[in-house]
């Protein structure tokens, strides 16, 4: 058993609806593919959203380390430890190659032994949780629009950029609570874009507006401050920018905890064996997990979903991300129901070609 045939590629996409965050506004991305096929004729599965904002790597490195996968040809997909370390030694540089690369093993071992990713990795949790829908930062009435359209679709949670201008932040998040009602979960997501006082007065906001939790409101690299805010509040801080692997996951869990949830992105992490990692520091430390995304294929988003449920201390699903494209190569990979995700009863991630591409 082994794998024959090796092919990756890029695809530009547009958006559904450009969105802004405190650092930019985001219309179109460039998502690249991978597909492994054994000679069974199997085939597995991945996909990158590379990101030099976020995950440190250009378009142009991912399509590099994608273009060389030549360790590849001729592996048996059943010694899953051993490609996903030569994954990691090839891909170490460009963690969203790397994501791509290691979800296409597994869906390839997932469908090799007839069995979901999410049953391999052991699952933990069988009632599927809420996903957010983002609310980018917008006009007050622009997101009242935006927040209308996502109720009637069914989402009972919301996560809103903030961390451009407070003050219209707290005026924005004030109406939409008031239009969406005690019983939607609202989250809020400063990209960095808060300093310290700002983020202090996010407690009482917590309280009044009853939010559910912040994503970085400070940039990377000032942690100590964030240990620094009282604990109620830094309990209910994710960190998102500031955690991008297991070494990083290991310096925000010492004592005192800059933060009470780890935001799991797998183009961070370098897909889903670096996500086990940081989720082991996690549970040890008594930490909670919160999957995210940026604008991504069915595939890695299938992916984050098969891994959140095999992890303990999920508790937390922001994986709403192919929701924006206006087109995908790929179909399946999770069922979307009441705002809610559960994986497919399919092998590997549950993903096939909308067409032979």
């Amino acid at each position: 058993m082994k794998i024959t045939e090796i092919r990756a590629w890029q695809e530009p996409v547009e958006l559904v609806r450009p969105y802004t965050i405190a650092d930019r506004t985001i219309s179109a991305v460039d998502l690249f593919y991978v597909e492994l096929v054994d000679d069974q004729g199997r085939r597995g599965l991945g996909s990158a959203c590379p990101s030099k904002a976020v995950t440190g790597e250009s378009h142009q490195a991912c399509a590099s380390a994608l273009a060389d996968l030549e360790w590849l040809k001729n592996a048996d997909p059943r010694q899953l430890g051993r490609l996903t370390r030569l994954a990691e030694e090839h891909l170490f540089a460009t963690p969203g190659a790397r994501a791509a690369v290691d979800m296409a093993i597994y869906d390839l071992l997932g469908h090799i032994l007839d069995t979901p990713v999410v049953d391999l990795l052991g699952r933990r949790r069988r009632r599927p949780l809420l996903t957010s829908i983002t609310v980018g930062i917008q006009s007050t009435e622009t997101a009242l629009e935006e927040t209308r359209e996502y109720l009637d679709r069914g989402f009972r949670c919301l996560k809103v950029k903030i961390g451009k201008d407070f003050q219209e932040d707290v005026d924005r998040l004030t109406r939409m609570r008031a239009l969406a009602g005690p019983e939607v979960l609202i989250r809020v997501d400063g990209n960095q874009g808060y300093d310290f006082d700002q983020t202090v007065q996010l407690q009482a906001l917590f309280e009044h507006l009853d939010l559910e939790l912040v994503e970085q409101p400070l940039p990377r690299g000032t942690e100590h401050d964030q240990r620094r805010l009282a604990l109620p509040l830094r309990r209910f801080v994710a960190a998102d920018e500031g955690i991008h692997d297991a070494r990083d996951a290991f310096e925000l869990a010492q004592r005192p905890e800059a933060c009470g949830i780890f935001n799991i992105k797998l183009m961070k992490s370098g897909g889903i064996t670096g996500a086990l990692a940081i989720s082991g520091i996690a549970e040890a430390a008594g930490l909670e997990l919160m999957w995210g995304c940026m604008d991504e294929s069915v595939i890695s988003i299938a992916a984050a979903l098969h891994t959140a449920y095999a992890c303990p201390r999920t508790r937390y699903l922001d994986l709403d991300g192919s929701f924006d494209l206006a087109k995908d190569l790929a179909i399946g990979g999770f069922q979307l129901t009441d705002g809610a995700l559960e994986t497919l009863d399919a092998p590997g991630l549950g993903v096939q070609w909308r067409e032979t591409p």
